[in-house]
C-alpha cells in the first residue's frame, strides 16, 4: 500500500514549551487516521504541522513520498495537495455555495468547473443548492459544502480538525457515516482530529492516541479498546474496572471474583500480583445467594442496565460497573460476578 503520510521523529516547539515530541507514524492510501487525546496534548499542532501552518523543530514529514517539512525542506501550504476541513466550517459569507465550492479551482475552464461543481453536489447531496448562501443553510449543510470545497480540489490527503463538534447530536453520526462513505469513494486519505472516542470509532480506519505530545498507541480501535497498552488508554477509550489479579499460569489469573481465563498467553510471570482491567460489558451478573457480589446501584438505560456491584473479598470492598441485559436484579441483591474467557489485559499495580 501506498504511503500518503510518514511522519519520522517529529517535534514541534510553542513559546519555548516543546508541544510535540518525537512522533511517528505512517497514513496509508485511502486510510483515515483519526488523532485523538485530551485538550492540549498536540493533536491540532500536529494537524497544523501537516498542514504547513506550522514549523517543525527536528523530523521530516512526508506526503506522496515528498518531503514538505524537514531540515532541507520546506514546502508551502497551497502547494502539498491537501484539502482542510475546519470545526467552524470557515466559508465564505458572501459567496454562494457554487462560489464556496469551486474557490479552490480558479484554474479549470468554464465547462470543467461546471462539472466538477455538478459532481461535488451530487457527493454532498446538495443538488439545487448552489445559489444559495451559507446563512441560508442548516449546520449539517454548511459544514457539506467546506467538505464539498475540500474534495473539489481533489487532494489526496484530507485534514479534519474537529469537523462535527458544531453539528446537533442527533445528525452527527449519520453525517460522519456519510463523509466517510464519500472518502472511501474516492480513495481519499485523510487525518481527523477528534476528542471524542465514540467519533473515532464511527469515522476513523485507525486511531492514534496522544498524550503530552506523545504518541502512546496507534492502532485499529479495536485493537486498542481490547488491548490497551497503558492505563492512559484504558481509561481515555471506555470506563472499566480494576481488580488485583494474581497469575496461576500463562493463561489464569486469581481475583476477588474468583480465577478468570485468558484466551491469549499472559505478558506476566507466574507470581505477578498487579491488575486485571475489565469492562463493563465484560462481566456478567446472575442472582446468587453465595455470590461474591452485592448490588448497591442501578440504573435502567434501555436495552440494558448499568450496576455497581460490591466485591467485598478479606475485609476490602471493590465497587466494579458491570453492563447487563438481565433486568430483574436490585438494589441489595446477592449476585455472583464472573467473565467469560478472552484476552485478559494486565497492568502493573
Amino acid at each position: 500500500m501506498t504511503n500518503t503520510l510518514k511522519l519520522q521523529q517529529v517535534h514541534s516547539d510553542y513559546q519555548g514549551q516543546q508541544v510535540l515530541q518525537g512522533l511517528s507514524l505512517t497514513l496509508g492510501q485511502g486510510e483515515i487516521l483519526a488523532l485523538l487525546g485530551p485538550s492540549g496534548c498536540g493533536k491540532t499542532t500536529l494537524l497544523r504541522a501537516v498542514a504547513g501552518l506550522q514549523t517543525i523543530s527536528q523530523g521530516e514529514i512526508h506526503i506522496n513520498g515528498q518531503m514538505v517539512s524537514g531540515d532541507s525542506a520546506f514546502v508551502p501550504s497551497e502547494q502539498r495537495g491537501i484539502g482542510m476541513i475546519f470545526q467552524d466550517y470557515a466559508l465564505f459569507p458572501h459567496l454562494t455555495v457554487a462560489e464556496n465550492i469551486l474557490f479552490g479551482v480558479a484554474k479549470l475552464s468554464a465547462a470543467e468547473r461546471l462539472v466538477r461543481l455538478d459532481d461535488m453536489l451530487t457527493l454532498v447531496k446538495l443538488e439545487g443548492l448552489a445559489k444559495r448562501y451559507p446563512h441560508e443553510l442548516s449546520g449539517g449543510q454548511q459544514q457539506r459544502v467546506s467538505i464539498a470545497r475540500a474534495l473539489a480540489y481533489e487532494p489526496q490527503l484530507l485534514l479534519l480538525d474537529e469537523p462535527f463538534s458544531n453539528i446537533d447530536a442527533q445528525v452527527r453520526y449519520e453525517m460522519m457515516a456519510e463523509i466517510r462513505s464519500i472518502l472511501k469513494q474516492r480513495n481519499v486519505s485523510a487525518v481527523f482530529v477528534t476528542h471524542s472516542k465514540d467519533e473515532a470509532f464511527v469515522f476513523a480506519d485507525t486511531l492514534a492516541i496522544l498524550n503530552q505530545g506523545v504518541i502512546v498507541q496507534h492502532g485499529s480501535a479495536e485493537t486498542l479498546y481490547s488491548a490497551p497498552n497503558s492505563r492512559y488508554v484504558a481509561d481515555f477509550l471506555g470506563s472499566g474496572n480494576y481488580l488485583p489479579a494474581a497469575v496461576l499460569d500463562r493463561h489464569s489469573v486469581a481475583t476477588p471474583i474468583g480465577d478468570l481465563t485468558s484466551l491469549t498467553p499472559l505478558a506476566f510471570l507466574n507470581e505477578f500480583s498487579g491488575m486485571v482491567f475489565l469492562r463493563p460489558q465484560q462481566l456478567t451478573i446472575n442472582a446468587d445467594e453465595q455470590g461474591v457480589g452485592m448490588i448497591t446501584e442501578r440504573r435502567f438505560l434501555g436495552a440494558f442496565c448499568h450496576y455497581w456491584v460490591k466485591v467485598e473479598t478479606a475485609s476490602i470492598a471493590y465497587y466494579v460497573e458491570v453492563r447487563s441485559q438481565m433486568m430483574q436484579l436490585s438494589i441489595g441483591q446477592k449476585v455472583g460476578v464472573t467473565t467469560e474467557p478472552h484476552s485478559l489485559v494486565l497492568f502493573e499495580s
